[in-house]
Order: C-alpha cells, then sequence, then structure tokens
C-alpha cells in the first residue's frame, strides 16, 4: 500500500498525497505546479534581496499559490509558504527535514503542513506552511531568544526556557510536557541545533498564549559528525547526556518524566522504521543515522553516565 507524501500515512485513493493533507499545505486539493528551478529560484531571492518578509534568502523563500496558473510563486509578501531549496553544503537536507517532520507528526508532536516537492530542474525542495499565517490573519509569534532576551541563539540552557514557560504560557502544565517530549525526541534523532530561535510562542485564534508548533527539525548530527549533543545545555552540559540529565531536566520543568518516555522513546521502533524506509536518503546515511538513533536510546534507557 502506498503512503502519503505529505504525512507518511496509509493511501487508500488515488495519487501520491492524502487531499486533506494538500488542502491542508496548499489549500486546495492538488499538486501545484514549480516552473522555477534551484538557479532560477537563486537569481530570483537575489532579485527581491531586502525585499522578502522571511530572513535567509540564500536558505529559504516565501512562496505562495497562485491559483489561477496553479502554480507556487515566489513572493516578497504575504508568502503562505516557506520553500527551502537544496543547498551545496549539506546535501538532501530538505529530505533529512521532511523525514524529521514525519517522524514527529506521527509521534503526535504538533507541526505545519508540509512536504517535499520537486523543482523544475528535478532538484528536491522541503516546503512547510506558515503557523503564523491564516486566511491573510497573522499571528504573533516570539522565539525565545526575544523571549529572554538573548542576543545569542546559542546561549543558554532548556531549563531556563522551561522555566519561562510556566511563566508565559496560558496553558503551562500541558506546553512544559511538550516542551520536554519535544526536546527529548531531537536528542533522539540527532538534532544539535536546536537553539533558542527553534523554540517559540505563538498567540492562537483564541489570544492564548501557546508553545507553537515545532519547526525547523533535522538530524545535523548526520552532516555536522562532531556537533555537540545539545545546542543549549541541559543539567549544565551539552554532550554525554544522559537518561540521569532528562530526569533533571522533568523535576526542573515540575513534570513526570514517564509521560515523555513512554511517548518518544517507547516508539524508538518507529523512527527506526522511517530511517529504514526512507526512499530518500543514500545507504550509508540511513547507517548513520540508524547507529545515532539507537546510540541515543540506549543513553536515555540508561540511567549510568
Amino acid at each position: 500500500m502506498r503512503s502519503c507524501v505529505l504525512c507518511a500515512g496509509q493511501m487508500e485513493q488515488e495519487g501520491d498525497g492524502h487531499k486533506a493533507c494538500l488542502k491542508k499545505l496548499f489549500g486546495v486539493t492538488y499538486w501545484p505546479r514549480i516552473n522555477f528551478g534551484l538557479q532560477d529560484l537563486a537569481l530570483k531571492a537575489q532579485d527581491m534581496a531586502g525585499k522578502l518578509s522571511i530572513s535567509g534568502v540564500q536558505a529559504k523563500v516565501s512562496v505562495k499559490l497562485n491559483r489561477k496558473s496553479k502554480e507556487l510563486e515566489i513572493v516578497a509578501q504575504q508568502g503562505e509558504i516557506i520553500l527551502k531549496p537544496q543547498i551545496d553544503t549539506f546535501p538532501r537536507v530538505p529530505q533529512n527535514e521532511n523525514l524529521c517532520m514525519n517522524m514527529a507528526l506521527n509521534l503526535g508532536i504538533a507541526v505545519p503542513p508540509h512536504a517535499l516537492v520537486q523543482l523544475k530542474d528535478k532538484s528536491w525542495a522541503y516546503v512547510v506552511k506558515r503557523f503564523d499565517r491564516a486566511q491573510n490573519e497573522k499571528f504573533h509569534q516570539e522565539d525565545f531568544c526575544q523571549i529572554l532576551g538573548e542576543d545569542n541563539k546559542y546561549k543558554g540552557s532548556l531549563e531556563r526556557v522551561g522555566k519561562k514557560l510556566w511563566e508565559i504560557s496560558d496553558v503551562p502544565g500541558l506546553d512544559v510536557q511538550l516542551f520536554f517530549e519535544r526536546v527529548l525526541f531531537f536528542f533522539m534523532i540527532g538534532n544539535g541545533d536546536a537553539h533558542l530561535k527553534n523554540f517559540s510562542m505563538l498567540y492562537d485564534s483564541q489570544g492564548r498564549m501557546r508553545l507553537s508548533p515545532a519547526y525547523d527539525i533535522a538530524c545535523s548530527k548526520l552532516v555536522i559528525p562532531d556537533e555537540e549533543d545539545m545546542a543549549l545545555s541541559l543539567n549544565g552540559r551539552k554532550n554525554k547526556i544522559t537518561k540521569r540529565d532528562f530526569d533533571h531536566f522533568a523535576e526542573a520543568l515540575k513534570i513526570r518524566s514517564d509521560v515523555g518516555y513512554k511517548k518518544i522513546l517507547g516508539k524508538k521502533d518507529l523512527i527506526i522504521q522511517f530511517i529504514k524506509e526512507s526512499t530518500h536518503l543514500l545507504d550509508e546515511e540511513k547507517t548513520k543515522w540508524l547507529d545515532i538513533a539507537q546510540e541515543r536510546a540506549r543513553r536515555v534507557a540508561s540511567s549510568s553516565d
């Protein structure tokens, strides 16, 4: 049975994506055409430098569906979707990020609608729905660099983020639990680049301040082998993280750790399955990633240093 390329769930209908998933991402039930390639995208981004509404024009651009032409178009303002193309520095990053987002989705972690798409030149790109936009309405979002008043996104601890979350969330008990699970998942998959800008708060449609959906998730360890375990310190360190550190983290957040362990560590086989069954990774990349995930799982399952 085929799998939906947007959510990885099983497909019973014709096509390669659930109509409901397409609707969530693009607002329509068909795949939009993309009539630009990697080189076209780079030239367009340079031409629009200083005009784009999101930062980092070399790494991502804002796009919007033109419903008349049924095409995705690069736009300067009011983009509904962020598109991240392949980059020369690290191979298959779009495939990596999309796979991690699908893992998160299937583990019950809130993520925005997303997918892999092919540009006109057949290169792959990752697209993700902006969760701070809905039908031309903009929701206020602040990342934890802004919230904590830090200039350095790699400065600080996960405990500090969690304690601040207790103070500002309108549903703190739930949000800190979700935060713990998210951090554990990042550790499990080798995402060592979850810095202060990768956690944010969002005012929802009811005006409540909540932890935003997860975003910018990738196995950075796969492309940066010497990277530290954590971008932010956990129990005073960024490397050699064990279950003891996560237990301390749960205590600092004033939550029970067993719920998070069951949700994430208890489903490690699902993470392994996603890696093994990926059709977008090289065999050597799968082997490396499996080693990372299994080694991390052993560390979190053990209480010893």
